[in-house]
C-alpha cells in the first residue's frame, strides 16, 4: 500500500455504507477527498475507467448516506461511474484487483455484490431496469426506494427515452439522477434556478403542494384521472419563470436542477428532501470528469481510461515502441482516410467511439463526412442505411458487443434492402479487462444467419485493407468486416489494396495428417501452433477461410476429399460460427466420415482479465491450440507423419 493510502484517515474507518451514517458532514467531505486519493493511487498502477469515477465521488457518498442500501436500489449507468460505489460497499481491500483476472469486475455486477443492483456494461439501460424494480416494489407494497444514475452520454441511447416515456404510466416513485459530466450548461447553478431547486425540493413547498392537490380533489375540482394537472401547472410555472421548456417535464416527470454535483452538503439536502416524494422524478446534476486531478479535468477523453500514469506529474506511461505493429483500429482509420481521399462518396459513422474506433482520423481530415451519432447504435445503422440509399458509401464502425443493440436494424434496414453499407466490427473476439459485457463473442454467429450479408475477417493488417477495398469496390450489398482489439502482426502494415474474390479462402500451407481451418487474426496463433506440432514430424495443412459468408465451398470440398480430421478455429462462440458452418456443409454434402473438432469460445460468458489470460483460459492461445492439435492427432492414432511443403 502506498504512502498516500497510509495517510487516509476517514476512508480507513469506512467499509460499508452503514459506516457513513455515523459521520458528520465535515467528515464525509474528508471522505470524498480520501476516495479521490485512493482512486488516483490505485488506477495509476492498475488502469481502469478514471475520469468518470472521479466525477461521481460526492454523488456516491451522498447516495449511500441518504439511502438504505442494498435494500434501496442504486442502478448505475454505465459502470464507468461506479468505482467509489465499489470501494464503499465492502470491496476496498480487493480494489487493487479491479479488472484483473480472478479479481473484481470493472462494472457493477450483482454476482459480485448485493450492493450492485443491476449489471452495467452497456449504456442506457438504467432507467428501464430501475423502473421495473420500482414498479415491482409498488406492486409488492414494499417501501423500497430505487435510484437510476445515468450519465449524459447514455441519454443519447433510445432505450433511455423509451423508459422515460413509460415512467409516468406506471405506479412508481423512482428517482432518476442525470449525471451531466460532458455537456456545457449555462447558469447551471445560482440565480432563479437555484432558488427554484431549493423551493421545490423543500418539505414545506411539497407539503403545501400536496395539500392543494388534496383540496382540489376533495372539492371534486380534480379527479384521479386528472392528477397530472398539478404537475403540469407546476412545470408550466417553472417554464414561465426560467423562459425554458424542459424535455423531462414533457414526460410528466418532476424535474429538479441542474445543481452542483460536487456540493456534497447540497446533494445530501436535496436527496433527503425528494427521496420520499411520490411519482417519478429527475435530479439533474452537473459534474466534472476527472474532478480533483487537473490533467483529467483538462482532457476528459484522454483520461477516460488512460492506462498507467504518474500520479504526481500526470504523465501517462506509454510502452509502445515505434517498431511494433499498429493497432487494428488505427489501420482501419488510416485506410479509411486513404479511401475517402480518393472517393467523395465515402462517409464514416460511429456511435460515440470516434477515438476508440479511430474514426477520429477521418473526422480530422474530412470533418463534414464523418459523424459521431452518440451512444445510439441502432440509429447509427439505420442512418448509414439512409446514406447508402442515396448513393453514398458509409463505413459504419461499431464495437462488436455494441452491435448486438442494432441487430434489428441490420436485418430490417440494411440486409433486407441489400444496401451498400460497410459494417466494421471493432473489438471482435475477447477484449480483455472489460469482461463479458464487452467481449465481441457473438457476431459471427448472429450475423451468419442473416440473408444478403457478406461476412469476412482479415488474417492480418494487409487483409484488413484488402477487405475494406473489396467491400467498397468489389461488392454492391452489405458487407461485414470484423477485427480484434489491439495490435496486429505487421510492422509494415501499408500495402497496395487489392480486390479479393468474395467467398474465397486460401491455403496457407499443405499437409498430410489433418487440416486446420481458421478465420481472422487468430490464424496467426494457429500458424505458430502448427509449427510447434510439426517439430515432432507431423504434417498439418492450414487454410485461412477469410469469408464466413459466403463460405468457400470449393475449399471445403477439397478439405473433405483429402482429410479425415479437421479442426476449425475462431475467436468467437463455437455455437453458430465457423465450426457450425463447416459441419452444416459437410452434413449437406454427406461427408459423414470426417471428424471435425471445433475450437473457439465455449457456450458461456467469459470472465474479465487480460487478453493473454483469457486466451489461455479458453485454450485459443498458441499453447492451447498446440494442445488441441496434439489431442486430435493422438485420438486419431496418427503415428507416421511426413514433412510438409510450405506455400509462400
Amino acid at each position: 500500500m502506498s504512502e498516500q493510502q497510509n495517510n487516509i484517515s476517514i476512508l480507513d474507518k469506512v467499509n460499508y455504507p452503514s459506516d457513513l451514517k455515523n459521520l458528520s458532514i465535515e467528515e464525509l467531505e474528508i471522505l470524498c477527498a480520501d476516495l479521490r486519493n485512493f482512486i488516483i493511487d490505485q488506477l495509476s498502477c492498475n488502469p481502469g475507467h478514471f475520469g468518470s469515477s472521479l466525477g461521481t465521488v460526492e454523488l456516491t457518498v451522498a447516495l449511500h448516506y441518504v439511502y438504505d442500501t442494498p435494500y434501496d436500489r442504486i442502478v448505475w449507468d454505465v459502470g464507468h461511474q461506479a468505482y467509489s460505489h465499489k470501494i464503499l460497499t465492502g470491496r476496498k481491500e480487493k480494489f487493487h484487483t479491479n479488472r484483473q483476472f480472478g479479481g473484481l469486475t470493472g462494472f457493477p455486477n450483482p454476482e459480485e455484490s448485493e450492493y450492485d443492483a443491476f449489471i452495467a456494461g452497456h449504456a442506457s439501460n438504467s432507467i428501464s431496469a430501475a423502473l421495473g424494480m420500482a414498479v415491482a416494489s409498488s406492486l409488492k407494497k414494499e417501501n423500497r426506494r430505487v435510484v437510476a444514475v445515468i450519465g449524459d452520454g447514455s441519454m443519447t441511447g433510445g432505450l433511455a427515452y423509451e423508459a422515460l416515456n413509460n415512467a409516468n404510466s406506471q405506479p412508481n416513485d423512482m428517482l432518476i439522477i442525470l449525471n451531466d459530466n460532458d455537456m456545457a450548461i449555462d447558469d447551471n447553478v445560482g440565480g432563479i434556478r437555484d432558488y427554484l431547486v431549493k423551493m421545490t425540493t423543500s418539505p414545506t413547498y411539497n407539503r403545501v403542494r400536496n395539500d392543494v392537490y388534496q383540496k382540489f380533489k376533495k372539492g371534486n375540482l380534480i379527479s384521479d384521472k386528472g392528477k397530472n394537472f398539478i404537475l403540469r401547472f407546476n412545470n408550466s410555472l417553472k417554464s414561465l419563470l426560467t423562459k425554458q421548456q424542459n424535455l423531462f417535464e414533457g414526460f410528466n416527470i418532476r424535474y429538479f436542477g441542474p445543481v452542483d454535483g460536487h456540493d456534497l452538503k447540497g446533494l445530501i439536502r436535496i436527496l433527503q428532501n425528494i427521496k420520499d416524494m411520490k411519482g417519478p422524478k429527475m435530479l439533474h446534476i452537473h459534474t466534472i470528469k476527472g474532478k480533483g486531478f487537473k490533467p483529467a479535468e483538462v482532457s476528459a477523453t484522454v483520461w477516460h481510461a488512460p492506462g498507467k500514469f504518474d500520479k504526481e506529474t500526470g504523465e501517462r506511461i506509454v510502452t509502445k515502441s515505434k517498431d511494433q505493429p499498429q493497432l487494428f483500429q488505427d489501420v482501419f482509420g488510416h485506410t479509411l482516410v486513404e479511401l475517402a481521399g480518393k472517393d467523395q462518396r465515402i462517409v464514416g459513422i460511429t456511435p460515440a467511439m470516434p477515438t476508440g474506433s479511430s474514426m477520429s482520423f477521418m473526422m480530422k481530415e474530412f470533418p463534414g463526412r464523418a459523424f459521431d451519432v452518440g451512444i445510439a447504435e441502432a440509429h447509427a445503422v439505420t442512418y448509414s442505411a439512409g446514406l447508402a440509399k442515396e448513393g453514398l458509401l458509409p463505413f459504419c464502425n461499431i464495437y462488436s458487443s455494441f452491435m448486438q443493440r442494432a441487430y434489428d436494424q441490420v436485418i430490417h434496414d440494411v440486409a433486407l434492402q441489400k444496401l451498400h453499407v460497410i459494417i466494421c466490427l471493432d473489438r471482435a473476439g475477447l477484449v480483455g479487462e472489460d469482461g463479458p459485457t464487452h467481449h465481441g463473442a457473438f457476431d459471427l454467429a448472429y450475423m451468419r444467419c442473416v440473408p444478403n450479408l457478406t461476412i469476412a475477417s482479415p488474417f492480418d493488417e494487409h487483409y484488413l485493407r484488402h477487405l475494406m477495398y473489396t467491400a467498397t469496390y468489389g461488392n454492391e450489398g452489405p458487407f461485414v468486416i470484423r477485427y480484434p482489439r489491439g495490435q496486429g502482426v505487421l510492422v509494415n502494415w501499408e500495402c497496395e489494396m487489392q480486390t479479393l474474390e468474395i467467398g474465397k479462402g486460401r491455403k496457407l500451407k499443405e499437409g498430410k495428417d489433418l487440416a486446420v481451418l481458421s478465420i481472422g487474426p487468430i490464424g496467426n496463433a494457429v500458424r505458430d501452433a502448427i509449427s510447434i506440432v510439426e517439430e515432432q514430424g507431423f504434417s498439418i495443412a492450414h487454410y485461412d477461410m477469410i469469408f464466413l459468408k459466403p463460405i468457400d465451398t470449393e475449399l471445403l470440398d477439397e478439405v473433405a476429399k483429402n482429410y479425415k480430421h479437421v479442426i476449425t478455429v475462431e475467436n468467437g462462440v463455437i455455437t453458430g460460427g465457423l465450426g457450425s458452418a463447416v459441419l452444416e456443409y459437410f452434413s449437406e454434402k454427406d461427408y459423414n466420415d470426417i471428424d471435425v473438432t471445433r475450437v473457439g469460445l465455449p457456450d458461456e460468458f467469459i470472465t474479465h482479465g487480460s487478453i493473454k489470460d483469457l486466451n489461455r483460459l479458453c485454450e485459443i492461445d498458441i499453447q492451447g491450440l498446440t494442445k488441441r492439435i496434439q489431442a486430435v492427432l493422438n485420438n486419431a492414432n496418427i503415428k507416421q507423419p511426413e514433412q510438409t511443403k510450405i506455400i509462400n
